[in-house]
């Protein structure tokens, strides 16, 4: 009994022993793993130069870039409406633009045989096609028969402002203080700018460009907010397409009825209208807006007055006053502080 009680306890020990043994072998294998798959991760998540990539600040500086070529994009739109103007009429060169912007944004939907969006989108892509594709360029090339593209940036300098206010209403954001102070601040500069531009009198086509301020804002706030669960280009590029069938009608009738005279700067003028300011212009905005929300985005745009008035001198011919740069310098600031608030 002792002989087996002996052979039996030596037994128990070593099993007790390589049990021991073999945790701790798995204990520490667990923890190398575990060392190992966080030293991958933090590898996979750092940039050469020791930071992260994909972080928040990457996202907002990417944003911003691409807001930034969106505001570079609408603020060549007046002036090429203007050349446009010189070629088509009104009423017919805002529905050859949309339709040209709903042939390209189609071509492309085709060629990434991109899905039908979902039926709880369309609405919202509704909104964005009546204050983008149609109310805005409508209006605003309605007020530039009897304006301006000096006098019609007042509606560009109030537009980021509105569009904060839309976009909180809509959303329930709250921007703080200091936000809404930089904002009003400069929409306050550059709407003072723009008509010391104009003489400061108003005219017939005010009533346009406000209307224009309003719709315009709704299909910003609209569209930044489908571009967070839908590509950008998707966002616009559904929006024209749901455009088509009165972008088809309104060129038929607007052709027939308005005459047309075909020169250089007309013709460019409705090609960067419809290729790079409604869909390529969209396409970046709607993009930056999701990545910084629309009421940072909306505040690049109070530099888009000035680089509006810029083109006009370069393509247009008209004169500059002295007070831009001084402007220019007040809207940067404010800028930066709505980039930071």
């Amino acid at each position: 009994m002792r002989a087996q009680n002996s052979a039996t306890t030596p037994e128990a020990i070593a099993v007790e022993g390589r049990a021991h043994r073999v945790a701790g072998r798995a204990h520490s294998s667990a923890t190398a793993d575990r060392a190992t798959t966080s030293a991958t991760a933090d590898h996979a998540h750092s940039s050469p130069t020791g930071g992260r990539r994909g972080g928040s600040g990457g996202r907002a500086t990417g944003g911003t870039a691409l807001a930034g070529l969106g505001v570079i994009a609408f603020s060549l739109t007046f002036p090429a409406t203007a050349w446009g103007l010189e070629s088509f009429g009104p009423w017919s060169f805002v529905a050859v633009r949309s339709l040209l912007a709903a042939l390209i944004a189609g071509a492309f939907l085709l060629a990434g045989r991109v899905p039908p969006p979902a039926r709880a989108h369309w609405s919202g892509l509704a909104v964005v096609a009546a204050g983008v594709v149609v109310g805005f360029p409508l209006l605003t090339t309605l007020a530039l028969t009897t304006s301006t593209t000096s006098h019609a940036a007042v509606v560009v300098g109030l537009l980021p402002l509105t569009t904060a206010a839309v976009s909180a209403l809509r959303t329930g954001a709250r921007p703080s203080r200091r936000f809404w102070g930089a904002a009003v601040a400069g929409a306050a500069v550059v709407l003072g700018f723009t008509l010391t531009q104009s003489g400061g009198a108003l005219s017939a086509g005010d009533g346009y460009l406000f209307g224009a301020l309003l719709v315009c804002a709704a299909g910003y706030t609209e569209g930044g907010r489908l571009a967070r669960v839908l590509p950008g280009w998707q966002v616009i590029g559904w929006a024209l397409v749901l455009c088509l069938p009165l972008s088809l009608a309104g060129s038929a009738l607007g052709l027939a009825y308005e005459p047309v005279h075909l020169s250089g700067h007309g013709v460019a003028g409705l090609v960067w209208a419809a290729a790079g300011s409604t869909f390529l212009g969209l396409y970046v905005w709607y993009r930056g807006m999701a990545e910084i929300g629309a009421p940072r985005a909306s505040q690049l745009q109070l530099a888009q007055p000035l680089l509006t008035l810029v083109w006009s001198v370069a393509l247009l011919g008209e004169h500059l006053s002295p007070a831009a740069p001084a402007a220019a310098c007040a809207v940067l600031v404010c800028i930066a502080v709505t980039q930071r608030a």
